[in-house]
């Protein structure tokens, strides 16, 4: 903060003037140690941008001193309006934009010294009511507005993931109902045993159903596991005694359906 010490000996167009050349101090630019170009007077004192991005410049303290023939009262009042230019800021929803311009405060020495920094003493150029210092020098309404911003914005990310969770809920249930679906119709289509009348496992289903090329298909599809093995052991069973060597050459099986004896089971001869 530049604090500029009034003892009512100066005229409003005198202090008018040097409120310009703080201005024009505070547009001074310099390169900065990165080579970049930046106001001179932050590369000498810390002073960060607000969050939304204004370009804040340090506040002019006018502390009036009643010493002098002046009113500081009048000197106020005219030298707000020719120095507008400086510090009045942008109409934008409910509250001013600064940025760019310089928070010019008025008090007196001895308000300040009655009440201090905390007391309402401080006149912004612009502003109406006497006000804390903080106060004065920050933009409440701005803050407020921000606020509101920031809580509206939430309500509404809170409001889009609340949408997001009901759509994925929903999502789910379809899923789920359709996945209900798929599997009562596999149920209802689920092969049942031809022997025993119960219904073949997952495992049974696909080997009965095999019928790739080159991969034998299942010699009783028709049947569960265990009717199946039942079948299998009893087809074993009623399979005849195989033939003698003499009986299985090819010359004794010229015909395919060539009589067998019923005795020895031997194949009969072409003359036989």
């Amino acid at each position: 903060m530049f604090i500029e010490v009034d003892n009512c000996h100066e005229t409003p167009e005198e202090l008018a003037d040097k409120l310009e050349k703080y201005a024009r101090f505070l547009r001074r630019k310099v390169k900065d140690t990165d080579g970049r170009e930046r106001p001179m007077w932050r590369t000498r004192w810390t002073a960060s941008d607000t969050w939304t991005g204004d370009q804040t410049h340090p506040p002019i303290l006018l502390v009036f001193n009643k010493l002098g023939e002046r009113n500081p009262d009048i000197t106020v009042a005219k030298l707000s309006e020719p120095t507008s230019h400086l510090w009045r800021g942008r109409r934008n929803k409910g509250y001013h934009d600064y940025d760019g311009k310089i928070p010019i405060i008025a008090t007196g020495l001895g308000n300040l010294t009655e009440h201090g920094p905390d007391g309402p003493v401080f006149l912004r150029f612009g502003r109406h009511r006497m006000q804390p210092l903080r106060e004065a020098i920050g933009n409440p309404r701005r803050e407020a507005a921000d606020a509101r911003e920031e809580e509206e914005w939430r309500v509404r990310q809170e409001e889009h993931r609340a949408q997001l969770r009901k759509a994925a809920r929903e999502q789910a249930a379809k899923k789920a109902v359709e996945a209900a679906r798929e599997q009562a119709q596999r149920e209802a289509s689920r092969p049942v045993c031809a022997g025993c009348g119960s219904r073949f496992t997952d495992e049974r289903w696909e080997a009965a159903e095999e019928t790739d090329w080159g991969v034998p298909v299942d010699t009783h599809p028709t049947l569960c596991d265990s009717c199946k093995h039942e079948a299998v052991a009893a087809d074993q069973q009623e399979q005849p005694e195989s033939l003698p060597d003499w009986a299985q050459r090819k010359r004794f099986l010229r015909y395919t359906r060539r009589p067998r004896c019923s005795e020895c089971k031997a194949a009969f001869t072409d003359e036989r």
